[in-house]
């Protein structure tokens, strides 16, 4: 299982609906409007990287009113 944190960055005024929508898709396990450099954080899960990869590249970007993603996958250390 890998687990991840997508930071968003939104058009303008669409952070808290770009996070309500994002918060439907499966393997989201959790999406919040914040305030500084990004709009929206969500937390995922996904079996493995590549699942993750599409998570990312065919649920979430497409999600009208994102400019822009940056995954950050969670480490054991």
């Amino acid at each position: 299982m890998v687990q991840a944190y997508v930071l968003i960055q939104t058009h303008s005024g669409r952070a808290s609906e770009v996070a309500a929508t994002i918060a439907q898709i499966e393997g989201v396990t959790s999406s919040e409007a914040v305030t500084g450099p990004y709009d929206v954080v969500v937390s995922a899960t996904a079996d493995d990287v590549d699942a993750l990869g599409q998570l990312v590249v065919t649920k979430i970007q497409p999600v009208e009113g994102i400019d822009r993603t940056l995954t950050c996958p969670v480490v054991k250390i």
